[in-house]
């Protein structure tokens, strides 16, 4: 397997609790009326773009970490 590939498997969870955690939230608040934050006026796309940047940061801190 790839260090590429490996790196994703072992960052996948971070990026997953992110993305509902931030998905669980931005919805709350947008019921609220308050739609500041929201990337494109969506949650969803809000949310899967937080996951994507944690997955990607801890890709990097587990690629420096060795």
């Amino acid at each position: 397997m790839s260090e590429l590939q490996q790196l994703m498997q072992g960052s996948l969870g971070v990026g997953l609790g992110t993305s509902i955690g931030v998905l669980i939230g931005m919805s709350m608040r947008k019921r609220r009326g308050e739609t500041g934050g929201l990337i494109a006026g969506s949650v969803f796309v809000t949310s899967a773009a937080a996951g994507a940047l944690a997955m990607s940061a801890m890709m990097l801190f587990k690629w420096i970490g060795g």
